[in-house]
């Protein structure tokens, strides 16, 4: 069963992994990404996730559903978060389970190697120094910089 989920609440890393596994597994992991202190040799004490929340949950599902093509299951759950997060909090989740480690890794690979180019998810970082900008390759449209046309970072409440 894949499980795919774009929420501004914390990643509960214990319900993930539960929600893949079975007898015939060997091998069951857990990749969690969290919030780091430095950025491009800058120092980090936080970030922002905008999401286009209903899109990201396709497409989100959409590279489970690849990864588990050659993993030959469908034992993946993927979670993203969005929202304002501080150092040390999780911001993506991905559990796998497979009767072999090899593939488990695998997946679990493709689907963090995947999110960074294909979902619409937008990171602002906050610096110590009270500045705040978009990551490159990450800034949303609209965002107020050159060549921009229209907005579409959102909120579980709608229009950012």
């Amino acid at each position: 069963m894949i499980f795919a989920e774009v929420s501004s609440d914390p990643i509960d890393t214990a319900a993930l992994l539960a929600k893949v596994g079975s007898d015939e597994d060997g091998a069951a992991l857990l990749f969690i990404g969290v919030v780091r202190d430095h950025a491009e040799g800058r120092k980090v004490t936080g970030m922002r996730y905008d999401v286009y929340a209903e899109m990201a949950t396709e497409v989100l599902r959409e590279i489970a559903l690849e990864a588990s093509i050659p993993l030959g299951t469908d034992r993946i759950a993927v979670a993203h978060r969005f929202g304002e997060l501080k150092i040390g909090d999780i911001s993506v989740g991905i559990a796998v389970s497979s009767p072999h480690r090899a593939e488990a890794y695998e997946a679990s690979r493709f689907v963090i190697e995947e999110i960074k180019k294909r979902l619409p998810v937008w990171k602002k970082e906050h610096y110590v120094d009270g500045v705040s900008e978009w990551v490159e390759g990450t800034i949303p449209p609209g965002a107020g910089l050159e060549g921009s046309t229209h907005v579409v970072p959102l909120t579980d409440e709608g229009l950012a």
